[in-house]
Parts: structure tokens; C-alpha cells; sequence
């Protein structure tokens, strides 16, 4: 038996292979649900109540300081 190439393996290994990529693909997906962000806490409600800020004027801003690069 020559299992080094996926050409030339027998079925065993190839049935391992798929084992193993749908354990390792579980895994992925286990370690993404887990990862999630928890629910909000109260901080982030009480920013949500924070004083709204109203836009002043607009202001116009020039420069003619120009740089050249030769």
C-alpha cells in the first residue's frame, strides 16, 4: 500500500481524510459560536441615552501651504 499520494491511496485513508476535515470544520464553527460577543451589559445602554450634540456652523478651511517633492 502506497498512502503518500491521494492518487494512489487506498479507500481507508481517504475515509480518514473526510473524518478529519469534518472534525477539524466542527471545530471551526464550535470555536466561532464561542467566540461571539456576549449580550450588551448596562454601560452600553446608558451611552445610548447620552446627550444628543447638535452641529454648529459649517466652517471653511483652506491652506496654501503646498509641499513639492522633486
Amino acid at each position: 500500500m502506497n498512502n503518500y499520494s491521494m492518487q494512489t491511496a487506498d479507500r481507508l485513508t481517504h475515509l480518514k481524510i473526510v473524518v478529519m476535515s469534518l472534525v477539524a470544520g466542527i471545530v471551526v464553527v464550535g470555536v466561532g459560536i464561542a467566540a461571539r460577543p456576549s449580550l450588551p451589559d448596562m454601560s452600553t445602554q446608558l451611552e445610548s441615552r447620552a446627550p444628543v450634540l447638535k452641529a454648529g456652523k459649517p466652517v471653511i478651511r483652506t491652506s496654501a501651504e503646498t509641499t513639492t517633492i522633486r
